[in-house]
């Protein structure tokens, strides 16, 4: 009774900070003194508990390092224009008939190259949404583009905090993960490009803000040499150069360039990278163009540290047990049903240890178990964590356990957290858009993604192994 109500007292926490648009450490810390204070009465001590919530919060130390230079590059590639330039070239192919089209592939290039969903949502994103304002395109379909776009990048960038957690958390090598989702991503990409494709050519659109491009250029003086830093990065990212080295050479380039082609002094970029950047202007491009700092991303890595202790204090006490226990109950197979997926007696399937269930029932239950932990973690962090814990039995007695949980998790709970209304995965970017939930059902990458991964490994493991000659 107490673990229900600890429960439903964090869930009321998390989703009252989030609706009330509270910076979510203070709720997420709320929930952490309803559970300490549970913990407590059923016998642990406060020197036990902070040595498992450090423990938990220990496996976190990797990616927070890396989440402080993600707030140096994005700050240094604002103060050097190469965000603008993405911005400003970006929408030079953008076409009436096309529109929804284009919105999602140049959502999903720009949050492929700075790793965040919230900073291409925060540029391209509003740009998009102010270009096609005063048309008959309603709103929601157009966030619903641009937020699917935004969640490319930001599950398999390796700039992305969310691929990084995954990795740090599954041991596994982020280039490995990337090239691995690389190969799950391409149909979901076709399908959401068809569809998008679809509703654009019956839904064209007359473009407004056509002076967006000359405002762009008239203040950073835009010109093909301000996306260095974003090649630098990609091109370091394909010779799979450790990925911090990559994003240090990246911001490297752009300060220099900020310098001497921006001339913004060393005074005025130091600020920027430590605070954040922004316009000197009171234009609606000041809106548009800020962000990124070293503060802003310790806001984000606060979020983690909690996170990850919130989920220490779970391992440690054990006191999710019975959630785990169902889970293993519920996608426990036997070796009959894991050699015949179709209940039908296949010739030449092969079999699957009774402790080892089919990977398309793991992918099942660890999309239905993120589910659930980001409507009750209100973050795609937490969500990340738990379903981890939870699930990792299900993946231990596969030799490629690991890997295969980290490409489940990310195609299942990193996009599936921007559809729940009240997840800040999705809250945020609806928000920065102006609009509500009603982005959701046109966020058509976000589900077609573990629909398609669901299906091919249902295929797959239906079609009859052919015997060795």
């Amino acid at each position: 009774m107490d673990l229900i109500l600890a429960l439903s007292l964090s869930f009321a926490f998390l989703l009252l900070g989030t609706l009330q648009r509270v910076f979510i450490a203070y709720p997420l810390a709320g929930a952490m003194g309803v559970f300490w204070v549970v913990l407590m009465r059923r016998g642990f001590g406060w020197q036990q508990l902070l040595r498992l919530a450090a423990q938990g919060s220990r496996r976190a130390l990797p990616v927070l390092n890396v989440l402080l230079l993600i707030g140096v590059v994005i700050a240094s590639w604002m103060a050097a224009g190469t965000v603008p330039a993405l911005v400003y070239y970006g929408v030079q192919w953008v076409h009436p008939q096309s529109f929804l089209l284009m919105a999602f592939l140049l959502t999903a290039g720009v949050s492929v190259l700075i790793g965040t969903s919230f900073g291409a949502v925060g540029t391209v994103g509003i740009a998009l949404m102010m270009m096609a304002q005063g048309s008959d395109l309603a709103p929601t379909w157009l966030a619903g583009a641009v937020i699917a776009g935004a969640y490319v990048g930001d599950r398999c960038s390796p700039m992305s905090s969310s691929a990084l957690l995954v990795a740090a958390v599954t041991h596994t090598r982020l280039y490995d993960n990337l090239r691995r989702m690389g190969r799950t991503s391409g149909l979901p990409l076709l399908l959401s490009g068809l569809v998008y494709w679809g509703l654009s050519w019956l839904h064209p659109i007359h473009l407004t803000q056509q002076s967006l491009a000359a405002d762009l250029d008239q203040i950073f003086h835009i010109q093909p040499l301000l996306l260095l830093p974003a090649v630098v990065i990609l091109g370091l990212s394909i010779a799979q150069v450790e990925v911090k080295r990559s994003m240090l050479a990246s911001a490297g380039v752009a300060i220099a360039l900020a310098l001497s082609y921006q001339h913004y002094s060393l005074g005025a970029i130091a600020r920027f990278l430590i605070l954040g950047f922004h316009l000197e202007t009171h234009t609606y491009l000041d809106a548009m163009l800020r962000g990124g700092g070293i503060l802003s991303m310790a806001r984000v890595a606060l979020v983690v540290l909690i996170s990850t202790a919130f989920v220490g204090l779970f391992a440690g006490t054990h006191l999710l047990d019975a959630i785990q226990r169902y889970v293993a109950r519920s996608s426990t197979v036997n070796q009959t049903s894991a050699s015949e997926p179709w209940g039908s007696e296949t010739e030449g399937a092969i079999a699957l240890p009774a402790n080892d269930p089919p990977p398309e029932n793991r992918l099942l239950m660890t999309g239905l178990v993120g589910l659930g932990a980001a409507a009750f973690g209100c973050t795609q962090t937490i969500a990340i964590l738990l379903t981890e814990q939870l699930m990792r039995p299900k993946y231990a007695a596969s030799e490629t356990g690991n890997a295969a949980l980290a490409l489940d998790l990310e195609n299942t709970v990193v996009v599936i957290s921007a559809l729940i209304p009240w997840n800040i995965a999705g809250l945020v970017p609806a928000t920065l858009l102006q609009t509500d939930y009603g982005f959701i059902p046109f966020a058509c990458y976000l589900y077609l993604l573990p629909i398609a991964h669901l299906i091919s490994l249902r295929l797959a493991s239906s079609t009859p192994s052919q015997p060795c000659n």
